[in-house]
């Protein structure tokens, strides 16, 4: 499936579901990381580490079962990939088109609501991000021909991320999904979602039971879990992190 409109500098590309919101610093609780790194110590780590605030709660034997420090940017890397979700005169991050192909792609204000159509994100010049619909009962009637096909068909796809709600935990859709993903061989992430609004043992039981499927069940999967909350934006630094390092952004 070819759409010559996004190969942005080495091909970077890849999906995240709901993105812009959850990533962009428009939301009001956001900081910039200046700002975050003058939070008192025991802040900052839930802010910017949420699962080590957690992590504390359990037996020292069991902290062997999460995987909280695979990827551990450094506060130099965080404040460049910060840069890079940052929209500036000159690092635009712009709504491009609700079609599969860019090139056929009609002028479209951006979508509100649930997502029916891919939706394509420019975040500068440093990569594009694609809005999937997800799986379920509201997914669109031609969800198989139009995202499994691109997402098995995109070579230059950098990163597939499956957004689980922390509350309830991996669902049938999200199972759904997970064997798309490990039937394609995609490397794909899983982000635990709504944070904020489950008690910490609640929010470490639902980490645990995830982090043993993901140990256990799956292949491509990233071993790390990143919790994510876009009402306090515990996590999103993090997971920022990792998105510009997965695209080449923090060589």
């Amino acid at each position: 499936m070819a759409a010559p409109g996004l190969r942005l500098g080495a091909e970077r590309l890849f999906a995240v579901p709901a993105v812009l919101e959850l990533l962009s610093r428009s939301n009001s609780t956001s900081q910039a990381f200046p700002e975050v790194l003058r939070l008192p110590k025991q802040q900052l780590r839930k802010l910017l580490y949420p699962l080590q605030e957690v992590e504390r709660f359990l037996a020292p034997d069991r902290r062997q079962d999460l995987h909280l420090r695979i990827f551990d940017p450094s506060p130099e890397d965080i404040a460049r990939a910060d840069n890079v979700f940052t929209a500036t005169e000159g690092n635009r991050i712009d709504y491009v088109s609700s079609a599969v192909r860019i090139d056929h792609a009609p002028d479209l204000p951006r979508p509100e609501g649930h997502t029916k159509k891919m939706n394509f994100f420019k975040v500068g010049k440093h990569f594009t991000v694609v809005d999937m619909p997800g799986y379920g009962y509201r997914a669109p009637e031609d969800f198989v021909d139009m995202v499994e096909t691109y997402l098995k068909e995109r070579r230059n796809l950098k990163r597939t991320f499956l957004l689980v709600d922390s509350v309830v935990g991996i669902q049938k859709t999200d199972n759904i999904a997970i064997e798309m993903c490990e039937e394609f061989a995609l490397p794909y992430v899983i982000v635990l979602t709504k944070i904020d609004k489950s008690s910490k043992g609640h929010l470490l039981k639902q980490v645990l039971q995830i982090q043993k499927f993901v140990n256990t069940k799956t292949q491509g999967c990233f071993p790390q879990l990143f919790p994510v909350s876009s009402v306090t934006f515990s996590g999103i630094h993090l997971l920022r992190s990792f998105i510009a390092s997965v695209t080449g952004n923090l060589d």
